[in-house]
C-alpha cells in the first residue's frame, strides 16, 4: 500500500480527530398510588415519600429545572434504612394551553446520566417541547443521585488496557484477579448499597416521580438500556403508560448474560459490514486500504504494533485494548464516529508527523477506556438484575470462542463476565416483561446496531403484543430518534404528539454514510501530493 501524502492525510485528521461533550401532588396522584398499591405484590409507599415537595431550582443556563427526590433504599422494606436521593429534572411545556402531559426520559448504559437530557430533546423537537413537560433523572447509583462507588479510575484503566487477545494462562488468571478486586472494592465502598442498584428498584423510583409530578399517566422515551427500564415500568405499571417509545432495544426477554454474550457478533458485524467498506471507499482520504480486506489488514497490523510496542502519545500509553475500545465506541454512530475512528487510525500509524493538537485530542479520548463511575453502576445493575453463570471454566471457554470469532469486543468479554461471576449472588426480584394492558408501543432499531442487536429487538417486539417495530434499514447506528433521520423523527413525533402510529411494522432508510471532506493544508507546510 503506498505511503499516504500529508495533504490528504492530516487534512482529514483535522476534520475528524479534533471533533473529539417543587410541587405537591395534585388531586388524583394519591388515589392513583392507592390503586396501584392494591395490585398483587405491589410495594407500599410511606407517606413521607408521597408527601414530599420537589424544590425545583434552575440547573443549567436554560429552561431546565432540577430537584432532589427522596426514595426508599429498598422499596420492599421502605421503612428500613436511610433514604436515597434521586436527582430529577424538568423542562416545562412551552405551550401550557396545549400541554398534553408528561414525557419521561431515561438514559442508557446502565450508568449514563439522564439529568440534562430534557434540554437536548426540547431543542431537537420543539413540537414535543410544546406538548409535554419533558422530565428525566439520574438513576439511583448514577451522577447527581446517590452514587455507587467501586474501584478508582487507575484500577479501571488497568483492567481495560493491555491485550485481551492474550489467552495465556497467566493473562486469564490476571483478568479474573482484577475482576475479584473490582468486586471487593465495590463491597468495601458501597456494600450496603449494592443490592439496591437494580432496574426493579429504579422502576419504583420512576413511579414515585410520576406521583410527585401529579400525573395519572406518563408518556415515555428511552434508548438502549432505557428500553429495559421502560419495558419494566410498563410491566409493573401498565395503567400508568399513555404512550411509549423504545429505541435501540436491549433484549429484555432473556438475561443480561444472554444479551451480552450476543454482543461480540453484532459489534464485529458493524465493524466489518459497515465501517471497513466505508474506510476502503474513502481510501483516497485515509489511505487504509482500497478494499475492506486491506483495511482490516491495516487495522490488524497497527494493533500488532501496539501489542509489541505500546505507543506513548502525549503522555498516555496506548495498547491494543484501548484501540479496540476506541473502535467499538466509534461505530455506535457513523456520523461522526467513522471519521473520528479513521482519523485516529491515521494518527496512530504516523504519530511522528501528526499535528500536536490531533495527538493531544486522541490521547485524551483514549486515556480512560471505561469511566470508573460508569463501570460501578453498570456492573451493579447487570450483575444484580438477572443471574449469571459463576464457573470460571465456562467463561474461559466462552471468551475463547468470542475472541476467535468476533475479536473486536469478544476479546474483552472475559473482563466483563468475570466481574458478574464474582458478584455477590443477587436477591433482586426479576421483572418478566409482558405487554399486558399496554397501549401500542413504538419500537425502533437499526439492522446493524452494534450494541443492541436487531435479533434481540425482534424478540422484544414479539414479547410486546400490539407493538409496532420501525426497522431502520441500510445502516447500523445506535439510537434512531434524535439522529436527524426525518422518517424516524416524523413517526416518533407523530405518535407522541398526535397519537398517530403505523398500522403495522414499517421501515425507514438509514441516512447516507458521511463523506469526508479534507480541509486544505496551508501552503508552506512541506505537504506533498500522494
Amino acid at each position: 500500500m503506498p505511503v499516504p501524502g500529508k495533504s490528504t492525510r492530516w487534512a482529514a485528521v483535522a476534520a475528524s480527530v479534533l471533533l473529539a461533550a417543587t410541587a405537591l401532588p395534585v388531586a388524583g396522584a394519591d388515589s392513583a398510588s392507592a390503586a396501584d398499591a392494591a395490585r398483587p405484590g405491589a410495594v407500599r409507599t410511606p407517606a413521607r415519600y408521597l408527601n414530599q415537595r420537589l424544590d425545583w431550582q434552575p440547573c443549567d443556563s436554560g429552561a431546565l429545572e432540577c430537584a432532589a427526590m427522596a426514595v426508599p433504599r429498598d422499596w420492599h422494606r421502605p421503612d428500613q434504612g436511610p433514604s436515597l436521593t434521586v436527582e430529577v429534572s424538568r423542562h416545562r411545556a412551552t405551550d401550557p394551553a396545549g400541554r398534553r402531559g408528561v414525557l419521561m426520559m431515561a438514559a442508557g448504559g446502565p450508568g449514563a446520566s439522564g439529568l440534562k437530557r430534557p434540554a437536548g430533546l426540547a431543542s431537537y423537537a420543539p413540537g414535543l417541547a410544546a406538548a409535554y413537560d419533558i422530565v428525566s433523572f439520574d438513576q439511583r447509583g448514577v451522577g447527581s443521585s446517590t452514587r455507587v462507588t467501586c474501584s478508582d479510575q487507575s484500577a479501571v484503566d488497568a483492567s481495560f488496557s493491555g491485550d485481551k487477545r492474550d489467552r495465556s494462562a497467566a493473562a486469564i488468571r490476571e483478568t479474573f484477579a482484577r475482576a475479584r478486586a473490582f468486586v471487593r472494592d465495590c463491597q468495601r465502598h458501597s456494600g450496603d448499597l449494592l443490592p439496591y442498584i437494580t432496574t426493579e428498584q429504579a422502576v419504583h423510583d420512576m413511579d414515585l416521580y410520576r406521583v410527585l409530578l401529579g400525573a395519572d399517566t406518563i408518556s415515555y422515551y428511552g434508548p438502549s438500556y432505557a428500553t429495559v427500564l421502560g419495558a419494566s415500568y410498563a410491566t409493573e405499571f401498565p395503567r400508568r403508560v399513555a404512550r411509549m417509545v423504545l429505541d435501540s432495544n436491549v433484549d429484555f426477554t432473556g438475561t443480561w448474560q444472554s444479551f451480552m454474550e450476543g454482543q461480540p457478533l453484532s459489534f464485529q458485524r458493524r465493524f466489518e459490514a459497515d465501517f471497513l467498506p466505508w474506510l476502503a471507499k474513502n481510501d483516497g482520504v485515509y489511505h487504509q486500504g482500497r478494499t475492506p480486506a486491506q483495511a482490516k489488514e491495516t487495522f490488524e497490523r497497527l494493533r500488532g504494533r501496539l501489542h509489541d510496542h505500546p505507543l506513548v502519545l502525549d503522555g498516555t500509553t496506548l495498547t491494543p485494548d484501548q484501540l479496540d475500545t476506541a473502535a467499538s465506541n466509534a461505530i455506535y454512530q457513523a456520523d461522526p464516529g467513522f471519521e473520528r475512528l479513521a482519523g485516529a487510525l491515521t494518527v496512530l500509524e504516523h504519530p511522528d508527523t501528526a499535528p500536536p493538537a490531533a495527538k493531544q485530542a486522541l490521547a485524551q479520548a483514549m486515556a480512560h477506556p471505561v469511566d470508573a463511575g460508569f463501570a460501578a453502576d453498570f456492573f451493579s445493575v447487570v450483575c444484580n438484575d438477572t443471574p449469571w453463570n459463576r464457573s470460571a471454566g465456562y467463561w474461559t471457554a466462552q471468551s475463547a470462542r468470542a475472541t476467535r470469532d468476533h475479536p473486536l469486543v469478544g476479546a474483552r468479554s472475559l473482563a466483563y463476565s468475570a466481574v458478574c461471576a464474582a458478584w455477590p449472588r443477587p436477591t433482586a426480584p426479576r421483572i418478566q416483561v409482558t405487554g399486558r394492558g399496554l397501549p401500542p408501543v413504538l419500537m425502533l432499531n437499526s439492522t446493524h446496531d452494534p450494541a443492541t442487536y436487531y435479533e434481540g429487538a425482534l424478540r422484544d417486539h414479539r414479547a410486546l403484543p400490539g407493538s409496532r417495530l420501525v426497522t431502520v434499514v441500510g445502516g447500523g447506528d445506535h439510537g434512531q430518534f434524535q439522529n436527524h433521520n426525518a422518517c424516524v423523527d416524523s413517526l416518533v413525533e407523530g405518535y407522541l404528539v398526535d397519537g398517530t402510529i403505523p398500522s403495522g411494522d414499517t421501515t425507514c432508510a438509514a441516512d447516507p454514510l458521511p463523506v469526508p471532506v479534507p480541509v486544505p493544508v496551508p501552503s508552506g507546510t512541506g505537504a506533498s501530493p500522494r
